[in-house]
């Protein structure tokens, strides 16, 4: 018989390895652009890639980055009755802290736009509406991820699906973490904004 553990435990372990997959690594080095560890920031989202001067290599990775995070949610979904979160949450973990690369990952704003989305979609839409108009209104990419990402759990609970706030928070908390040095360059102004830096996507 079947442990009743068993395949949540394995929906976790699928979710945090098909998250952690480096896209941006992965397509900068098969082109010749590089080891994307030794360029801009060296970190592996799609702002970085973008450093690189390739813009449709940013442009995949971006969306590679949001398909894995939909895809984990898809496929919990469909393994586990309720493992959509859990699934999409462990694939947002494996992004931002990758096992390959010794767990320095990318900053999880694309992966957890994947995970909203096919959470529940019309969040993804005010999540993607949120980050470009404060993407392009301020200037900055990194207000625009983290104001992105914080647009969730306010759009689960003003849409009514107080089921997915904690979740979309816990994710928002961790975006937020995980740019933590931009917050202290915004702080003394120092925060490049786009026009004077390659950053433009999120990561």
């Amino acid at each position: 018989m079947t442990p009743p553990w068993l395949l949540p435990a394995f929906l976790l372990v699928l979710g945090y390895l098909l998250g952690s997959i480096p896209f941006g690594l992965i397509l900068t080095r098969v082109t010749g652009a590089g080891d994307l560890r030794k360029i801009g920031s060296g970190n592996i989202g799609a702002t970085n890639v973008l450093r690189t001067g390739r813009k449709g290599l940013a442009a995949a990775t971006l969306l590679l980055d949001l398909l894995k995070g939909a895809a984990a949610v898809l496929i919990g979904a469909a393994l586990v009755e309720g493992g959509g979160p859990m699934a999409g949450a462990m694939a947002f973990i494996g992004h931002c802290y990758p096992v390959w690369l010794r767990f320095a990952g990318g900053k999880g704003v694309a992966t957890m736009m994947g995970v909203v989305t096919a959470l529940y979609w019309p969040a993804g839409i005010v999540f993607a509406v949120v980050w470009l108009g404060a993407l392009f209104g301020m200037k900055w990419s990194s207000v625009g991820g983290m104001s992105a990402a914080v647009s969730a759990p306010i759009a689960m609970w003003a849409f009514g699906r107080i089921d997915l706030v904690p979740v979309s928070l816990a994710l928002a908390l961790i975006v937020l973490w995980r740019h933590r040095v931009n917050i202290a360059r915004l702080m003394k102004g120092e925060e490049p904004k786009v026009g004077k830096s390659k950053s433009v996507s999120p990561e």
